[in-house]
């Protein structure tokens, strides 16, 4: 039997309900789903909220975004910003960062304000130097994609001293260092530019973490996208077209996990003795180690009899891949950064190794 219009309109409005109850949206009408209601006023970051139903929070504003977790009805957030009208970005009480609906069912927000410092609103920016665009306002936070230089972004907030919130050409939203070597911001009113934050300088002791072998893997894919890259003794810390040893081992740690290392092998050298567990055997070397060599003396090993290799200079520094790998840069004549097998002289030359992550 044909329903009528009637029927077929009341069918459909109670479909809708039971979707609606069970949290799930029809293809197609993920914007509906998340669309605040009429009572929704802009907040501004700093404002405290409360969850006024269990909400999905979720790792990008949209229903696409993975869910980092579920809030639950009273609990306290801080409204890091508003990218747009369906979305609130917040931080709940354990520290997690998110996205949730700026629907009121969901959600009230308080009108005082917290304090947390912002960045002006109208801003737009260039990326000066290569650098991760993450989920999170820390290097825990999953990397999106790498900001080439030359891109376009938007200043959305600051909410620390060390990140900035961005918006990206594409309308990704996500976070970045807020060093002033990656970005360049200017007002859109023509008042200038903008001096950032600096970030912090001291790097962070190494941290034990479920998700230290993945943050080594980037470290390593960081590194093999840079192969071929020439040598140069000396290279510019602000420029990636050339590298040295050191110069080398400090941007793939900056590009993969944000780490900035001291700007020379020697110092390297000192930071990995004092952070980690140093090892002075090969045998002892993890993927992902980071190696210290002093000068070349020649290829057999009696070249270097005799010599106290606890007071010898450190003259290079390279990463070990694993089964008796290195990636590294040493010379222009060796064509940049390669990887190279850990031949008798380079086991010679090694001084000692130990991790930056653990």
């Amino acid at each position: 039997m044909i329903k009528s219009h009637k029927q077929l309109t009341a069918s459909l409005l109670v479909s809708a309900a039971i979707v609606a109850g069970l949290g799930v949206s029809a293809p197609g009408n993920a914007a509906a789903a998340s669309s605040p209601s009429n009572s929704v006023m802009a907040a501004a970051a700093g404002q405290t909220a409360v969850i006024e139903a269990s909400v999905r929070l979720r790792s990008t504003p949209s229903t696409s975004g993975e869910v980092v977790k579920y809030l639950q009805k009273g609990d306290q957030v801080q409204i890091v910003a508003q990218p747009n009208s369906y979305w609130y970005q917040v931080k709940a009480a354990d520290g997690s960062v998110g996205y949730t609906s700026t629907d009121d069912k969901y959600i009230s927000v308080n009108s005082s304000s917290v304090g947390t410092p912002t960045a002006p609103s109208a801003q737009t920016g260039t990326i000066k130097y290569g650098v991760n665009l993450r989920t999170a306002p820390s290097t825990s936070g999953k990397v999106l994609r790498l900001l080439k230089k030359g891109e376009q972004v938007q200043l959305l907030a600051q909410p620390n001293s060390s990140w900035y919130q961005i918006q990206t050409s594409d309308g990704s939203i996500g976070y970045i260092s807020s060093s002033d070597q990656y970005t360049s911001f200017a007002n859109n009113g023509g008042t200038g530019t903008v001096t950032p934050t600096p970030t912090p300088p001291a790097p962070v002791p190494p941290i034990s973490t479920p998700g230290a072998s993945a943050q080594i893997e980037s470290v390593i894919s960081a590194g093999m996208g840079y192969l071929g890259t020439p040598y140069e003794f000396g290279s510019s810390r602000y420029d990636t077209s050339t590298f040295d040893c050191s110069d080398f081992i400090r941007q793939i740690f900056m590009d993969a996990v944000n780490l900035k290392l001291p700007a020379d092998s020697r110092q390297q050298g000192d930071w990995v003795k004092s952070n980690s567990t140093v090892v002075t055997s090969t045998s002892g070397l993890k993927r992902g180690d980071l190696m210290f060599f002093m000068d070349y003396k020649g290829n057999s090993a009696s070249a270097y009899e005799g010599i106290d290799k606890s007071k010898a200079r450190i003259s290079h520094v390279a990463m070990y891949l694993g089964d008796g790998q290195v990636l590294h840069t040493y010379s222009v004549a060796s064509g940049g950064v390669k990887v190279d097998k850990l031949s008798a002289s380079w086991t010679n030359r090694f001084l000692f190794g130990g991790s930056v992550i653990r």
